[in-house]
């Protein structure tokens, strides 16, 4: 969808709204209407059309596909979304944006990958070399630079044979294989992938996940983009933590703080029984289990967690 085609479908209705992109399809956007939710945005999407107004907020959510939406955002034809690093950097737009919030999910690394027969040893080595990436953009100016280096060293003007970039949009891994590159650069997870294809890497250009981005100029304009952001953190921070809830003798209180210092500190009440309190604070989720049988350990009672659904922390 170009930028007229924003302008001019449902002008009215987008008028006064902020324009929130949301990547298209794939595991960003499933994660990303996870969030949406939690964060209580609510919209309703009419035969899967590009465009959805919220029916809580002044929002429309506009469904773009990933790569394309740093440099919507930078060009100001919508005011946030939510992308990959690795797509910022490949759109060359980090002067045009702010990142406001890392979310945490779609993390890997961008690597420069040989075959393991291979004897190259750094991103360096590839210089005139076939390089085959979905990423040329950031992949060209990382070699241009390179290509650069040798040439100083070499006392040269230029290389005499630049390196080569090629595009290709999928199975770059089977590249070097079938001859058509010497090395590939791509996105690595686990690396499963990598490896089947008979490769490793030799150097990594940037870690990336997914961020919350704006328009550089639009951030201080609208104060909606903070009420999202801070909504977006809290659904984050409730992934990460619940709320523990137990009873323990005051003459273990100290320890059991050691065991749940909390955020800040504990919340603390007095129970009718004498000599004993209540306490109520927010642990790391993927440690609740060792928690629960370390204040067992010292006596404490009634050890419940509860799952919190959305939180507001400083």
């Amino acid at each position: 969808m170009s930028s007229a085609d924003l302008t001019s479908l449902h002008a009215s209705d987008l008028h006064e709204r902020l324009l929130f992109a949301i990547p298209k399809k794939g595991r960003l956007n499933e994660q990303v209407m996870t969030l949406l939710k939690g964060a209580d945005i609510q919209f309703y999407r009419k035969n899967r059309m590009d465009i959805a107004l919220s029916t809580n907020h002044p929002i429309a959510l506009v469904f773009l596909p990933a790569a394309d939406i740093p440099q919507f955002v930078a060009d100001g034809n919508v005011d946030i979304g939510v992308t990959g690093q690795d797509m910022v950097a490949e759109a060359g737009v980090e002067n045009g944006v702010d990142e406001l919030l890392r979310l945490g999910f779609g993390k890997c690394r961008l690597c420069v990958q040989v075959p393991v027969s291979s004897s190259f040893k750094s991103a360096k080595d590839l210089v005139g070399m076939r390089i085959a990436t979905s990423f040329t953009g950031l992949v060209e100016r990382h070699f241009k630079e390179l290509d650069q280096q040798v040439a100083k060293e070499k006392d040269l003007k230029s290389v005499e044979n630049p390196t080569i970039v090629k595009f290709l949009s999928g199975s770059v891994e089977a590249s070097c294989t079938l001859g058509l590159a010497d090395a590939i650069v791509d996105l690595v997870e686990s690396g499963e992938t990598m490896h089947a294809a008979k490769l490793h890497d030799i150097e990594t250009l940037l870690t990336t996940e997914a961020v919350l981005i704006c328009n550089r100029n639009k951030h201080i304009m609208n104060p909606l983009i903070e009420r999202v952001k801070r909504r977006i953190e809290g659904v984050i921070v409730a992934q990460k933590f619940v709320l523990c809830t137990y009873n323990v003798s005051r003459a273990k209180l100290v320890d059991a703080v050691k065991i749940t210092p909390g955020k800040k500190a504990p919340t603390i009440s007095s129970l009718e029984t004498e000599g004993w309190v209540a306490v109520s604070v927010m642990i790391q989720k993927n440690q609740a289990a060792d928690v629960m049988d370390e204040l067992e350990d010292i006596g404490a009672q009634d050890i419940l967690i509860t799952q919190i659904t959305n939180a507001r922390m400083n």
